[in-house]
């Protein structure tokens, strides 16, 4: 995540669905950003829906205004404006900058880990999304990515979790098909909650423990966000 990203589309649709997922606050919840500094590319730019409160308030009024207030009114673009309010009802941030350096990357790791404690749900939001394998683990970028092995690890501590993706433009399927593959052997689990928007999927990687509170939700996701956001089930 980098905060030149702060209140776009995706942002919205993201936070809406954790909204849902976390039952409005009825589990706890950690975000870890995985937060990278802001480049000079011009990603980010998808704001113009906060200049159609006809068309996209309704969906989740409370995000969307919060994002409304700061990324137009204010100007400000920065992660720390939603962990100061109150739209992310019992959830915790992690917001240290991750290191493209493999023994950094580590720490990092153990300290949100135990950071996250006793949290049920842990949202993921990498740049890119899942890793792929032209960038290995301490590359140079690698910083843009979340690893099997780090997956592997947050699963194994007792989380449920969420997994922001970046889309590529084609063909999506059978990339989406590879990722859930790989997810479901590295937390050896035998069914992958997607939802999937324009730009981007969401994957949910659900102990069994979260397993009917999830599906109570996937049905509020639907009725909702409509075409939006899209769940599946994948078994």
């Amino acid at each position: 995540m980098k905060n030149q990203y702060f209140g776009d589309i995706n942002d919205y649709k993201k936070y809406g669905l954790i909204r849902q997922l976390s039952g409005f606050g009825d589990i706890q919840t950690t975000i870890c950003w995985m937060l990278t500094p802001d480049d000079q590319r011009p990603d980010g730019h998808r704001i113009h829906y906060l200049l159609e409160p006809e068309t996209w308030r309704g969906f989740d009024p409370v995000v969307f205004n919060h994002l409304h207030k700061y990324v137009i009114e204010r100007k400000h673009r920065a992660v720390s404006s939603l962990e100061e309010g109150s739209v992310l009802p019992n959830c915790r941030f992690y917001s240290e900058i991750i290191q493209d350096d493999a023994c950094q990357r580590s720490g990092y790791l153990l300290r949100f880990l135990e950071f996250a404690r006793n949290s049920d749900l842990v949202f993921f939001d990498p740049d890119n999304g899942m890793e792929v394998r032209s960038v290995s683990l301490g590359r140079r970028n690698s910083s843009k990515y979340l690893y099997f092995s780090e997956v592997q690890k947050a699963f194994s501590m007792g989380h449920s979790l969420l997994v922001y993706q970046h889309l590529p433009p084609l063909p999506r399927e059978p990339f989406i098909q590879n990722l859930v593959y790989k997810l479901k052997a590295c937390t050896n689990t035998n069914r992958i909650y997607l939802y999937k928007t324009q730009f981007v999927v969401f994957f949910l990687i659900a102990q069994l423990a979260h397993d009917k509170l999830f599906t109570k939700a996937n049905d509020m996701v639907t009725e909702v966000w409509s075409n939006q956001i899209e769940p599946f089930v994948i078994t």
